[in-house]
């Protein structure tokens, strides 16, 4: 273990954040929690995650109750935190856990990377938090702590970074070693005004040594593209919305949705449409988009709409929506 390694461990012991889905000292016992909560905290805040997590396990407690939901209940549960392909994927992984693995997670990275939703840094996540094996865990956090020690002003490769963290992970200490530099680059490293006095690596931190903290990582910055489309808010005489299932297996499919587009604003079928002022703004990974809010009334359904339903307002909370629709219904 080398004395960097020590340093952090030891920080840790006396800083480390208290969080329901980890433990000091070793592994956590339920590697289920574990689980849940790294395909959560995918491009999602621990502060947004914590509610979710725990209205996740009152429903959702163990694999066995999960697998056995319907697919609509999962997503209905997961309905604001976005990237909803995690959610069916998740669906999918307890099936797989409890037909083949009789509801346990292996302790192997490889067998865990065969499983739906599960890729690299999941499957390392797993195997140090809740096994307490020497995995090297890499996310945003690790990343600038690493360039920040090292001082790396360029661009930021990737597998550097990991071959530098690799060396720096506790064979003995996998879990509080994992944490430990999670921990030191969301609560000390951050960002924007890092707490440099108080780190445990100060004194071997090249980028403090020279003032240029700020300044790391170097990172490639994604050109976003901007879209412009249309939403479609169609009732009936009794006052319900019409609304439908997202078909195939892509973006935002298996939820719920008024019809719209991402690309251009080209009406359903012919009728008395009224566009209103407000319009919809929503960032999806790699787009910008706007949407335009057209609205009519129909008395009767007209054939593009035979895959749907019309719902009243007052039910519209009992399905599950994206971030996008929920944006749309809260404007009208």
């Amino acid at each position: 273990m080398t004395n960097l390694t020590e340093e952090l461990l030891i920080w840790y012991r006396q800083n480390g954040r208290d969080l329901p889905w980890r433990v000091k000292g070793g592994a956590h016992e339920n590697a289920y929690l574990v689980w849940v909560s790294e395909i959560m905290l995918q491009q999602t805040t621990v502060q947004t995650v914590y509610d979710y997590f725990n209205r996740w396990m009152k429903r959702f407690p163990d694999l066995k109750t999960l697998a056995e939901a319907s697919l609509d209940d999962v997503l209905h549960m997961w309905q604001g935190l976005g990237y909803y392909t995690r959610a069916k994927k998740m669906h999918e992984c307890a099936h797989v856990l409890m037909k083949q693995y009789g509801g346990r997670f292996p302790a192997d990275r490889e067998a865990l990377l065969k499983l739906p939703g599960i890729g690299p840094y999941t499957a390392s996540s797993i195997c140090a938090f809740a096994f307490n094996l020497p995995e090297t865990v890499v996310d945003g956090n690790v990343i600038r702590v690493i360039a920040r020690l090292y001082g790396i002003t360029t661009e930021i490769d990737k597998d550097d970074i990991y071959q530098r963290a690799q060396k720096l992970t506790s064979l003995e200490h996998g879990a509080d070693y994992a944490s430990a530099i999670m921990d030191l680059g969301a609560t000390v490293c951050k960002p924007q005004g890092p707490l440099c006095m108080i780190c445990p690596w100060v004194g071997s931190c090249q980028a403090a040594a020279k003032g240029i903290a700020e300044e790391i990582p170097v990172l490639k910055k994604l050109q976003k593209k901007k879209k412009h489309g249309a939403v479609f808010v169609i009732h009936d005489g009794d006052g319900r919305i019409f609304i439908s299932k997202r078909a195939g297996k892509g973006l935002l499919s298996g939820l719920w949705e008024l019809p719209w587009t991402d690309d251009g604003h080209e009406l359903l079928f012919e009728a008395k449409w009224v566009k209103r002022k407000e319009t919809v703004h929503h960032v999806f990974t790699h787009f910008d988009l706007t949407l335009d809010i057209y609205e009519t009334t129909v008395d009767a359904v007209p054939e593009v709409l035979a895959d749907g339903t019309f719902v009243h307002p007052a039910e519209l909370a009992g399905y599950a929506f994206s971030t996008l629709m929920k944006k749309v219904l809260k404007k009208i």
